[in-house]
């Protein structure tokens, strides 16, 4: 059994997060010491780092916690998480087409602001943001 502080140090996260996923539900301590320590087991380390690789899959906290109960569930099966995880693998590659798109749009903001000196107020990056028509997604 682990106190807090060695459940942190073996899965290299901090004291903060292992509460906060214990407040989410995410982690549960397995006892406590006589001392009224909250104390950990090792199914308590292999979730965290289940939950910190599924965090650097792109996995949010609520989607872990929904894969954390497929994986206790009798009749879930491998296409249960599969179609979780092609579902964020093009979340992933739609906010990847964004970001290439943003990173499009500044290198043509940049690439017309040569001269550096020039006084702010004549700053063509400003201008250009001023004057863009942005369309702003109807909710």
């Amino acid at each position: 059994m682990f106190t807090i502080g060695k459940l942190a140090s073996l899965t290299s996260v901090s004291n903060d997060t292992l509460r906060y996923y214990e407040q989410e539900g995410l982690v549960e301590p397995a006892g406590k010491s006589p001392a009224g320590y909250r104390l950990y087991d090792k199914d308590s380390a292999r979730r965290i780092r289940f939950i910190k690789h599924a965090q650097n899959c792109g996995f949010t906290l609520a989607e872990i916690r929904d894969l954390l109960v497929l994986r206790g569930r009798d009749k879930a099966c491998c296409g249960d998480v599969r179609t979780r995880a092609v579902e964020k693998k093009l979340q992933i590659e739609s906010k990847i087409r964004a970001m290439k798109a943003m990173s499009k749009a500044l290198d043509e903001l940049i690439a017309d602001c040569a001269n550096e000196t020039q006084p702010v107020n004549e700053c063509t990056i400003i201008a250009a943001l001023e004057r863009a028509n942005v369309k702003t997604p109807v909710h």
